[in-house]
C-alpha cells in the first residue's frame, strides 16, 4: 500500500490534485516538503489540518441556560454567538506495502460560548491510532485495528460527524474482503465519549457491529449496497464514565437494536446530466427510554429518494434536485411498542436542514436543492426543507436524536408530545458559498432561516413563552498542510 493511501484513512487527508504536465499529485504541503529533501520520507504521512469556525445562531436552545429551547420567542436567553477552532495533526508511517501505522491527535475549543458544559470543548486528545495490515492488490483480505473513524454510504446511519468540531471515532476492528469493484466489511467497535480534560475512553457498554457490503457491477451504472448492523447498548451505558456527570457525558440509554438495509446510487456521470439515490433500512429488537424503564419491542422504519439534473452544457453548470426522507415515530407510548427509528450514529449536519433542528427521527423531510458554480472555484447551494413529524403523538427529535421536552400538563409551554396539535414543524433555507482555494484550503460562509410552523407555534404558545423564527450564520476557514 502506497504512503497517499495511507493518508486517505485520516479524516482529513489532502486530496490528491494533478498538477499540468503529468507530474505526480501532490501528497500534501508537509509531504510535498520532505519528500524533496529526502526519498526516506517516502514512508511517512506528515500533515494535518487548522479550522476555524464563528458562527452565530438565533432561536435556539443553549444548554445550561435556564428555560431555553429551541424557537422561544421571549422569556429565556436562545442568541449565541462564539468561534470554534480544531487543529489535527497525524503521523503515518507505512515500513512495507502490506502494513501501516497511523495517529492522529486533535484539539478542540469554543471561545465566547454560551453553552454551559461547552458540548464542542475537548482540549489535546488522540482522535485516531491504528494499525493496518493488508495489500488488497496482492490479497483481498486486509485488517484495520484501533481507534478509528466508521464512515458508510452517504453517512446517514455512520458517519464521522465531522461538522461538529470534535467529530466522531470508534475503537474498533474492522475485516475488509476487496476484489475488483466488490468489497464486504465486518466490523465492530465501541464509540468514544468526549471528555474535556480528560483522556477520551470507549464506552464499554455501547457496541455497535456490523456487515456492510457493496458492489459496482451486480446491477449497471450504480452502486448496490446492503447492510446489517447490530448496537447493543448495556444498563451501565448512561453512567459510563460515572455517576452524576453532566449528560453530555452520558452513553445511550439500553438498547439492542438491529438494522438490515440497502442502498443504491448512481455512479456519477453513469446517466448523462441525471442522478440518483435511494437507502431504506427496516430495524427489530428492544428498547428501553431508561435503564429503569420497560423493556420495549423494537420496530421501526426509514427511507430516503433522491434525483437530480446537472446541466453541463450550460454557464455555471448548475444542479437542481428533489429529495424526499421518512423515518417512523412512535404512535402509542403505552402499547409496549417503541417505533422511533434509531438513527444511529449519522452525520445528519449534511442531510436534515444545516442549522441542525432535526434528525432521521418521527420525521417527513421535503427538500429542494440548488447550486451553481459562478466560477470554478466558488460553489453556491440554496437549500429548501418543509419538516413535518411523521406522528404526532411522538416527539420532536433534535439532530442529537433526543426528545425535546417540555411542561405535558400545562399546553403551550414546552414540546412534550402533543397529538392535538398539527404535525407541520416549519420550514428552512439555506444558502452557502464555498471557494476552494486549490487544495490546500476552503472558505465558506452560509446562513439559515427556519421559518416556524403550526407545531412549534402551538407548543410555544403560551403567552410566557411565545414561537419565533430562528436564524443562523457562520463563516469557516479551512487549511490543510
Amino acid at each position: 500500500m502506497t504512503v497517499a493511501g495511507l493518508g486517505a484513512g485520516a479524516s482529513f487527508g489532502i486530496a490528491a490534485e494533478a498538477p499540468p504536465g503529468g507530474a505526480a499529485p501532490s501528497a500534501g504541503l508537509v509531504n510535498d516538503w520532505l519528500r524533496d529533501r529526502s526519498k526516506e520520507f517516502t514512508a511517512w504521512d506528515i500533515g494535518g489540518q487548522f479550522r476555524a469556525r464563528f458562527e452565530h445562531r438565533d432561536g435556539f436552545s443553549i444548554t445550561g441556560a435556564a428555560g431555553s429551547m429551541d424557537f422561544r420567542d421571549h422569556g429565556a436567553d436562545v442568541a449565541n454567538g462564539y468561534g470554534l477552532f480544531r487543529t489535527k495533526v497525524h503521523v503515518g508511517y507505512a515500513p512495507a506495502d502490506w502494513a501501516r501505522v497511523f495517529v492522529e491527535g486533535r484539539d478542540s475549543f469554543t471561545v465566547e460560548d454560551d453553552r454551559s458544559p461547552r458540548p464542542e470543548n475537548d482540549r489535546t486528545d488522540l482522535h485516531q491510532a491504528y494499525l493496518g495490515l493488508g495489500n488488497p492488490k496482492e490479497f483481498p483480505v486486509t485488517i484495520k485495528v484501533g481507534r478509528q473513524e466508521l464512515s458508510y454510504g452517504d453517512e446517514r446511519l455512520i458517519g464521522a460527524s465531522d461538522w461538529n468540531n470534535i467529530g466522531r471515532v470508534f475503537d474498533a476492528a474492522k475485516l475488509r474482503y476487496e476484489k475488483g469493484g466488490f468489497w464486504v466489511d465486518a466490523f465492530s467497535g465501541r464509540v468514544i465519549i468526549p471528555d474535556d480534560h480528560n483522556f477520551n475512553v470507549a464506552n464499554d457498554y455501547d457496541w455497535f457491529s456490523g456487515v456492510y457490503a457493496s458492489s459496482r457491477t451486480l446491477l449497471p451504472k450504480q452502486e448496490t449496497q446492503a447492510y446489517f448492523l447490530a448496537r447493543n447498548t448495556g444498563l451501565q451505558s448512561p453512567t459510563a464514565l460515572g455517576a452524576g456527570l453532566p449528560s453530555l457525558l452520558n452513553g445511550a440509554t439500553p438498547r439492542d437494536i438491529y438494522t438490515v438495509g440497502t442502498r443504491m446510487k448512481s455512479l456519477p456521470g453513469a446517466l448523462g446530466a441525471w442522478d440518483y439515490s435511494f437507502e431504506a433500512a427496516g430495524q427489530f429488537g428492544r428498547f428501553k427510554e431508561t435503564a429503569a424503564g420497560a423493556s420495549l419491542e423494537h420496530r421501526a422504519f426509514a427511507g430516503h429518494a433522491a434525483g437530480g439534473y446537472t446541466f453541463k452544457e450550460t454557464t455555471m453548470t448548475p444542479r437542481v434536485g428533489l429529495e424526499y426522507d421518512y423515518a417512523t415515530g412512535d404512535h402509542d407510548a403505552t402499547d409496549g411498542k417503541h417505533t422511533t427509528f434509531e438513527n444511529l450514529f449519522p452525520t445528519n449536519h449534511k442531510f436534515y436542514g444545516f442549522m441542525d433542528f432535526a434528525s432521521l427521527q418521527n420525521l417527513h423531510d421535503l427538500r429542494l436543492s440548488a447550486s451553481a458554480k459562478p466560477y470554478a472555484p466558488l460553489l453556491v447551494t440554496l437549500d429548501y426543507h418543509a419538516f413535518l413529524l411523521a406522528d404526532t403523538h411522538d416527539s420532536f427529535y433534535t439532530v442529537a436524536g433526543a426528545r425535546r421536552g417540555g411542561l405535558a400538563a400545562t399546553p403551550g409551554t414546552g414540546y412534550g408530545i402533543n397529538p392535538g396539535y398539527g404535525n407541520y414543524v416549519g420550514s428552512e433555507v439555506d444558502l452557502v458559498a464555498t471557494w476552494t482555494v486549490k487544495r490546500f484550503g476552503t472558505f465558506q460562509a452560509g446562513l439559515g432561516h427556519f421559518f416556524t410552523g403550526d407545531y412549534i407555534e402551538q407548543s410555544l404558545s403560551s403567552a410566557a413563552y411565545g414561537a419565533a423564527d430562528a436564524n443562523w450564520v457562520y463563516l469557516q476557514a479551512v487549511f490543510n498542510f
